[in-house]
């Protein structure tokens, strides 16, 4: 039996209603709470009248204490028996109810009825699930992170590479299947070696706070696998460690988490976090109860004048941050994760929610932003905006204040016309578009960021996402096949920007595959050449496909994770992959430092396949197709030229005049890459400013001079 106790000597009225959470309680200079078993519990509660915690010590019973103070919605109390490794969580007290020195036994292990009986802390540190119950636990932050420290890699130097902790090695075979799919899988000796030999600089994790499955997914038999419906900000998600850590408890689970991120460190690879603040996994106000709404909802979430709720997420409900205690959580749970976690940086999903005044509508001056620009550790991280929601007003890229950077959509969206939808029409029989979106976007998409203040930098480019097609799939589907989620095909995107090159899905075809295959090398040496940080998304360096499926969010299968077998195809990728991050890499070695975010000695010179100026009727003419770039700064040692034809024929493109530092036009241009199949005969070959070199036909040329 478990029987629940009340004694009125475990709390006392020297608590405090700060810090949120639970906390040691100190004596003098010492923090001597957490090993006696002695802490501050205060959570906000603006929805209750009286909070009760109920706790269990490892190895003993389940105590259930009322909080006796109240202040500002704020309940808070002190415990004793409370010690690091307890479960507890926290119910609101029957109106009227005075709790007496013993109360009827009750067991919170029990299922009622499917229903939560407890309430996580909105502060906790770790999620206990057993029994489909669910409760928080106290934890301790030791860990030895020996010299290990934030990186701070430059944005500039910055490459980002978007994964799922799970789907990155569960098919690895050199990685031990106890270790797949994991944690530690994650910066197992195999992966780093292929992260660094690619030469990324950072990866960036789809969510790893503890998050649980939508019920509807639940009655499919499917699983929430990219992990945006999170309920627990403070918490990592267990289901991602090993089973030994697992087993062994949250501790180890902590452990095996930030013993990952010290060894992707030690490789020189920052780690951000893709976080949900936007929403929780409550859902709607008919959805599961297991924290805020049982707290607060009218605070917690954002609601009308009649209490429903204003949903700008799509998941049901959105967190209110028209309320300071809503910002107080977000900041103090992203510091927690910068502190005791050493996290580089976080990418903020739906990031529009979280900067809706009071009216709904966003605001580039909001508390949230203004309290992460003003907070002194969070302020120096790398901060990414998803700058759109589903309300009303939400597209807002380019409109996030300094120190932010934006996924760029427009970006997005011009290079997949320029390369993809282009091209079927000009194979169709008819004309793509000009030059001029594509040029917008590769020299950083300035206009769209400078009303902000900011620089190209602001820009994060990226062609694909955890999101939509994989790269392999963008070349080789033109319609959604995302009949396994079990919604008959209708969730997920219908406009794709996308090309099958004559044929949907998988084919032998040799000149079929010929094409997708030089379409893809466009795309991503448009994605590394491009000024402003690129993001390259998990597997398709490899030519990974989800066959089609373009919302693939529910399916933690082979579907989604990376296949590693080695084909000649993935290897022409990921060696194709390899060479023009190299040459990023190379090129920004040889500009000064703070390139390209000085526009006034950092230069762009466009030009036509004549070697002439583009004009304003070369720009908009969808028939001119070629352009050439000479970009560099004046300070530099090297200057880079792209040539882009995205026409259907070769042709000879003149050459323009190189700069030299003293102004004369005589440097040779060095043909450092092409992404034509004649890569490996033509590399190297050195042609004079004036002279023609030949471009073929969809296909980029890359010189330095």
């Amino acid at each position: 039996m478990v029987m629940p106790l009340v004694d009125s000597a475990s709390t006392v009225d020297a608590s405090q209603a700060f810090p949120l959470g639970v906390s040691p309680v100190r004596s003098g200079s010492a923090a001597d709470g957490s090993h006696k078993g002695r802490a501050n519990v205060a959570v906000y509660a603006p929805g209750v009248l009286t909070l009760e915690i109920a706790y269990q010590a490892p190895g003993g019973n389940w105590r259930l204490h009322a909080l006796p103070n109240v202040s500002n919605g704020v309940h808070y109390g002190l415990v004793e028996g409370f010690p690091v490794g307890s479960r507890y969580g926290f119910r609101a007290a029957p109106e009227g109810e005075v709790l007496p020195l013993s109360v009827p036994t009750v067991n919170f292990d029990d299922a009622d009825g499917g229903r939560q009986r407890l309430l996580l802390d909105p502060y906790g540190r770790a999620v206990d699930q057993r029994n489909g119950f669910l409760t928080s636990i106290r934890m301790s932050t030791d860990f030895d992170w020996g010299a290990d420290e934030r990186l701070h890699t430059p944005w500039r130097n910055t490459i980002i590479y978007e994964t799922h902790v799970r789907g990155q090695s569960m098919l690895h075979p050199d990685i031990p299947k106890p270790l797949r799919g994991t944690y530690a899988g994650m910066a197992h000796p195999a992966m780093i070696e292929h992260l660094t030999g690619l030469g990324i600089t950072a990866v960036q994790l789809l969510p790893v706070h503890f998050h649980l499955d939508e019920p509807h997914l639940q009655n499919l038999g499917l699983t929430n696998y990219w992990g945006y419906n999170t309920a627990a900000f403070f918490a990592p998600h267990p289901g991602y460690a090993t089973e030994s850590a697992q087993a062994s408890g949250p501790q180890a689970v902590q452990d095996e988490f930030k013993g990952m991120v010290k060894l992707l460190h030690a490789a020189g690879i920052e780690v951000i976090l893709d976080v949900v603040y936007n929403h929780t996994a409550e859902g709607g106000p008919d959805g599961h109860t297991v924290c805020f709404r049982g707290l607060g909802e009218r605070k917690y979430y954002r609601t009308d004048g009649n209490g429903r709720y204003i949903d700008t997420t799509g998941c049901g409900n959105s967190l209110n941050f028209g309320e300071p205690r809503v910002v107080q959580l977000v900041l103090d749970s992203l510091r927690y994760w910068v502190d005791e976690f050493h996290i580089d940086g976080f990418r903020f999903d739906l990031a529009v929610t979280l900067c809706r005044n009071a009216a709904n509508e966003f605001d580039p001056n909001h508390p949230f932003l203004v309290g992460v620009a003003a907070d002194p550790v969070l302020s120096k991280v790398k901060l990414i905006a998803e700058p759109w929601d589903v309300g009303y007003g939400g597209w807002q890229t380019g409109r996030f204040p300094g120190g932010w950077v934006d996924w760029n959509d427009h970006y997005r969206d011009a290079l997949r016309s320029f390369w993809l939808t282009d091209r079927a029409s000009i194979d169709a029989g008819g004309q793509g578009g000009s030059v001029a979106r594509l040029a917008d976007a590769m020299s950083g998409s300035a206009s769209l960021f400078e009303r902000s203040g900011r620089s190209r930098l602001a820009s994060l480019n990226f062609i694909t996402a955890h999101d939509g097609f994989t790269m392999a799939d963008l070349v080789s589907y033109d319609r959604k096949h995302n009949e396994a989620n079990g919604e008959q095909n209708r969730d997920g995107h219908g406009d794709n920007r996308s090309y099958n090159h004559g044929l949907e899905g998988p084919t032998e075809d040799e000149g079929i595959l010929a094409q997708r295959a030089q379409t893809r090398r466009n795309l991503m040496a448009s994605l590394m050449i491009s000024l402003g940080v690129p993001m390259i998304t998990a597997g398709d360096e490899l030519g990974r496909s989800q066959q089609g499926n373009n919302n693939a969010y529910c399916q933690d299968n082979a579907l989604t994770w990376i296949d590693w077998t080695s084909t000649p195809e993935s290897h022409a990728m990921l060696r194709s992959t390899k060479r023009v991050i190299r040459l990023r890499k190379e090129f920004l070695a040889a500009q000064p430092h703070d390139y390209p975010g000085r526009d006034a000695q950092s230069y762009l010179y466009w030009y036509d396949q004549n070697g002439e100026p583009m004009t304003m009727e070369r720009w908009n003419d969808p028939r001119h197709r070629v352009v050439q770039l000479l970009l560099g700064s004046d300070d530099a040692q090297v200057a880079g030229l792209i040539v882009v034809n995205g026409g259907r024929d070769d042709i000879k493109v003149t050459l323009p005049q190189a700069i030299n530092d003293d102004g004369t036009g005589s440097r040779v241009f060095e043909l450092r890459l092409t992404t034509s199949d004649l890569h490996d005969s033509r590399q190297g070959v050195q042609v004079a400013p004036g002279e023609r070199d030949i471009v073929q036909a969809n296909t980029i040329n890359i010189y330095r001079t």
